[in-house]
C-alpha cells in the first residue's frame, strides 16, 4: 500500500473512532465495543478496537490518543485476533475483565482471583490500564493491571524483572512483526541467576548481554548514562522484587522492534513525530561470549579479540584464523596451593554475572580478601562505581563476553599466579619506559628546532651590537653578546605607565614595584621598576638581565627588554592577564 492510500486508511480510522463513544471507565453495565474506546483521565491514552494496514484482524489495545499515526503500546489478545467488529469486552460480576467474539467465546481474560461487588477498569494517566474494586478508597490497589503483562512496549514507570512474592516475570517480547503484534522471536528479560543481569534472547539462545547494573548504567555501555533532567534510570533490588524502570518528565517509550533492536523514543511535539533518543547499536562484540573466556573484545583493533595478559589462545590455529569462540586459558595454570594476586584490568564490561556471589554492603578490601580465601574465585569487583565504589562481586567460573569500553569506569581484578603477575608488572614497566622514551624523543625534536629557529630570529630581529646610549644611559661594554634586547628609554616607559602611577602597580618584589603599561604600538607590558635602595647592584642587574635573556622559552614569561638611566633600572616584560603560576599553586583562590 502507498504512502497516500496508508494515509487514508488511518484517517478513516480515526475518524470512525473519533465518532464513537468515549468511557472513562468500563463496568459490569457498560461493556466496552467495537467502536468505542475508553479514554484517561488526561486524554493521553486510549483503550479500543483496532486493525492494522493489509490485515483484517481485529486488537484491543492501548495506544496514545492524539498521536498520529497510531502507536500501540499494549496489546491483549496479540496471540487470537478477532475476525470480525464484533468483538465485546466486558467485566463478569466476579470482577474477571474477558474478550469475546461474536460467539460469545472468551479469546482473552485478565484471569482475576480475587472477587469483588463493584469491579471497574480504568486508564491511568501512566498508560496503566488497571481493573480495580470500586468501592475501595486505595486506588493503587489493583485487581490487574496492564504493567504486570507487558508486549514490546515500556512505558515509564513500567518495570523488566520479577516479584519474589507473586512470581510474576515483567519482560518485554518484539512483535511477529511490524503488522503483527503475535510474539516474535526476541524478548528482553533481566536474568535472576548469580547476580541479575540484563539479557537480550532469540528464542532461548542469548544474543545480547547488556550487562549487569552498577550505578550509573549497565555495564556493557559504551559510554555511562550522563545525568538527563528528562529521564531518571532505576535498578531495585530487594526481599520482594528485583526490576529496572525509566522515570521520563516527556512522552516517551522504550521498544523491541521486531528485528530485535531496543529502542528509546521521545516526543517532538514541534515536528509531530517520534525521535530515537537512545538504541543499542550492534557490532561484533555485542554478540555474546563473541570472543570466549578470559579475553577482550574491540572492534577498532586489528584483532578484535585479545586474550587478557596472563592468559594465552586455548586453539592457537583457530586464533590465527580468527575463529575466536575457542577464548583463553591462563599461561600459568593455578592450584589451590599456589601462590596468586590480581590484575587490574580498567574500563571492561563485567563478564556474565550469572554465577557470581555478591553483597552489597562489604568494600573492595574485603571483596580481595574473601576471593584470595576462596581458590575457586577466578575474578572480583565493586558492585557499584559510584562515590568511589562499593558492594562486592566475585566469580567463580570462567571469565566470558567481555569488552573494552572507551569511557569505561569500571575495574575488573583477575586471579593470576604469582609468577606470571611480575611478568607482566616487568613488561609493563619495559613498555612504559620505552613510551617515555619516545614522547621525549618526540617532544625534543619538534621543540628544539623550534626554539633554536625562535632564538636565532629575535638574534636578528632584535640585533643590538654597538648600541649606545648618550648621558646617563648605560652602555654595554664586553658583553654585546649576551645583551641582544631591546633598550627603551625612560621617557617611553614613563607614558606607558602613567608616569608610574599607584593605578598601573600589578605587585611589589625583593627588589621593587611592578607596573602595567601599554607602550604607542598598543603592547601591553609589565614594567619591573628596581628600588633605588636596593642591594642590587649594576653587575646584579646586568647578569639578572643575561640571564633571563638566554632562557628565553615559550612557557616563560617573555623579557622584551630594559630601560638604564641613571640609578634607574628596569625589566620590561610581557603582560601576563591571567596572572603567574605562583598564584594558581598558592593562591587563595585555587583552580583545584
Amino acid at each position: 500500500m502507498g504512502g497516500f492510500g496508508l494515509f487514508l486508511l488511518y484517517s478513516i480510522l480515526f475518524s470512525i473512532l473519533r465518532s464513537s463513544t468515549a468511557l472513562d471507565s468500563v463496568k459490569p453495565s457498560e461493556p466496552l465495543r467495537d467502536g468505542d474506546f475508553l479514554v484517561s483521565a488526561d486524554q493521553t491514552f486510549e483503550l479500543g478496537f483496532f486493525n492494522l494496514p493489509d490485515s483484517k484482524s481485529r486488537y484491543l489495545g492501548l495506544r496514545y490518543k492524539n498521536i498520529f499515526p497510531q502507536t500501540i503500546v499494549w496489546v491483549a489478545n496479540r496471540d487470537h485476533p478477532l475476525s470480525n467488529t464484533l468483538g465485546v469486552l466486558n467485566i463478569t460480576s466476579k470482577g474477571n475483565l474477558v474478550l469475546v467474539n461474536s460467539t460469545n467465546d472468551i479469546i482473552w481474560s485478565s484471569n482475576t482471583t480475587r472477587t469483588v461487588k463493584d469491579p471497574v477498569a480504568q486508564i491511568l494517566k501512566s498508560g496503566n490500564f488497571v481493573l480495580r474494586d470500586g468501592n475501595d478508597s486505595n486506588l493503587d490497589n489493583f485487581l490487574w493491571q496492564s504493567f504486570d503483562h507487558p508486549v514490546d512496549t515500556l512505558l515509564p514507570g513500567m518495570k523488566i524483572g520479577s516479584n519474589l512474592v507473586t512470581g510474576l516475570n515483567w519482560f518485554l517480547s518484539s512483535w511477529k512483526g511490524t503488522e503483527d503484534p503475535a510474539p516474535g522471536e526476541f524478548s528482553l528479560q533481566l536474568d535472576l541467576n548469580g547476580y541479575p543481569q540484563m539479557l537480550l534472547k532469540k528464542g532461548n539462545k542469548i544474543q545480547f548481554r547488556p550487562g549487569s547494573w552498577n550505578g550509573l548504567s549497565f555495564t556493557g555501555n559504551a559510554e555511562v548514562l550522563r545525568p538527563n533532567p528528562s529521564f531518571t534510570y532505576e535498578f531495585v533490588l530487594n526481599k520482594d522484587e528485583i526490576y529496572y524502570t525509566i522515570h521520563s518528565l516527556v512522552v516517551s517509550r522504550f521498544t523491541l522492534n521486531p528485528s530485535g533492536t531496543p529502542q528509546l523514543f521521545t516526543w517532538n511535539d514541534q515536528t509531530r513525530e517520534w525521535t530515537i533518543f537512545n538504541a543499542a547499536i550492534f557490532d561484533q562484540c555485542e554478540n555474546y561470549a563473541f570472543c570466549g573466556a578470559y579475553s577482550n573484545c574491540n572492534t577498532k583493533k586489528s584483532s578484535v579479540c585479545e586474550c587478557l595478559d596472563g592468559f594465552t589462545p586455548k586453539s592457537p590455529n583457530d586464533w590465527n584464523l580468527q575463529v575466536w569462540s575457542g577464548g583463553c586459558v591462563p599461561k600459568t595454570p593455578l592450584k589451590c596451593s599456589d601462590k596468586s594476586g590480581f590484575l587490574k584490568i580498567k574500563g571492561s564490561k563485567l563478564p556474565d554475572t550469572s554465577s557470581c556471589w555478591f553483597d552489597r554492603k562489604i568494600d573492595l578490601k574485603e571483596c580481595e580478601r574473601l576471593c584470595s580465601l576462596n581458590c575457586s574465585c577466578t575474578a572480583y569487583a565493586n558492585l557499584d562505581i559510584r562515590n568511589r565504589g562499593s558492594g562486592c562481586l566475585l566469580w567463580f567460573d570462567e571469565l566470558i563476553d567481555m569488552r573494552e569500553i572507551t569511557e569505561g569506569r569500571q575495574d575488573l581484578y583477575v586471579r593470576l599466579a604469582a609468577s606470571e603477575l611480575d611478568k607482566i608488572t616487568r613488561k609493563r614497566m619495559r613498555q612504559s619506559l620505552k613510551a617515555g622514551i619516545i614522547a621525549g624523543s618526540v617532544i625534543l625534536g619538534i621543540i628544539m628546532p623550534l626554539f633554536f629557529y625562535i632564538w636565532r630570529r629575535n638574534l636578528r630581529k632584535h640585533g643590538m651590537a654597538n648600541r649606545s646610549f648618550e648621558g646617563n644611559d648605560y652602555i654595554t661594554e664586553g658583553r654585546k653578546e649576551d645583551m641582544e634586547l631591546q633598550f627603551f628609554n625612560l621617557n617611553t616607559i614613563s607614558e606607558a605607565t602613567n608616569s608610574f602611577s599607584s593605578s598601573n602597580k600589578l605587585g611589589e618584589g625583593g627588589f621593587g614595584l611592578v607596573y602595567k603599561g601599554i607602550l604607542v604600538d598598543g603592547q601591553e607590558i609589565a614594567v619591573k621598576r628596581l628600588s633605588r635602595s636596593s642591594s642590587q647592584g649594576m653587575n646584579e642587574f646586568k647578569n639578572e638581565v643575561t640571564l633571563i635573556a638566554k632562557l628565553q622559552h615559550r612557557n616563560l614569561v617573555k623579557l622584551l627588554g630594559c630601560c638604564i638611566h641613571g640609578d634607574e633600572k628596569m625589566l620590561i616584560y610581557e603582560y601576563m592577564p591571567n596572572k603567574s603560576l605562583d598564584y594558581f599553586i598558592f593562591g587563595i583562590n585555587q583552580l583545584f
